[in-house]
């Protein structure tokens, strides 16, 4: 057990401790915090998105076309062996808020094409492919700026601790100075 622990102090201490960066001197704490949500709520978005064209993907992996997939087949695509290897957090996508985040994404998801149809089957497999590979380059630059502005926080936080505290939904009154 002493090994387990000696393991994980040196693997905290292998993490370099965030410093201030000059790409967010402009902003001030809440701001931050602002563009910090912002991100993450677009985080969100093209993680829906991404997840849609991959189960959609997921369905020319079992053979089928659009108007011969049945209820376990379609089950399978969309369960299959993920469950546990992604994030497990609640993600609230409401109506508003599935608005395709590339040109054109909406209408791909949309295109209907012949089963009885090799060549259009297979450009709808290129199309959804070449969006998911767009997705998921957005997606790891939004993980990257994301990374930024909490590495952000955390080093204005580590400079004056109580800063955190102004993070918490106190009432006014109450928060500290």
């Amino acid at each position: 057990m002493a090994t387990r622990t000696g393991e994980r102090s040196s693997r905290r201490a292998a993490k370099e401790i965030p410093q201030r960066s000059p790409e967010f001197a402009h902003l001030d704490l809440e701001r931050l915090r602002e563009y910090r949500r912002t991100l993450t709520t677009e985080e969100t978005r093209v993680s829906y998105w991404r997840r849609l064209v991959q189960a959609r993907l997921d369905l020319f992996g079992l053979g089928v076309g659009p108007d011969d997939v049945r209820l376990d087949q379609l089950r399978m695509a969309l369960s299959e062996t993920r469950v546990g290897l992604g994030r497990m957090a609640y993600v609230d996508v409401g109506i508003g808020d599935t608005d395709a985040p590339l040109p054109d994404l909406d209408a791909l998801w949309a295109r209907d094409v012949s089963v009885d149809d090799p060549d259009e089957l297979a450009a709808l497999r290129d199309d959804l492919t070449s969006a998911e590979a767009q997705l998921s380059a957005f997606r790891t630059a939004l993980h990257d700026r994301l990374d930024r502005a909490t590495g952000e926080l955390i080093a204005r936080y580590r400079e004056n601790p109580v800063l955190a505290l102004t993070a918490l939904p106190l009432p006014a009154n109450e928060r500290p100075v």
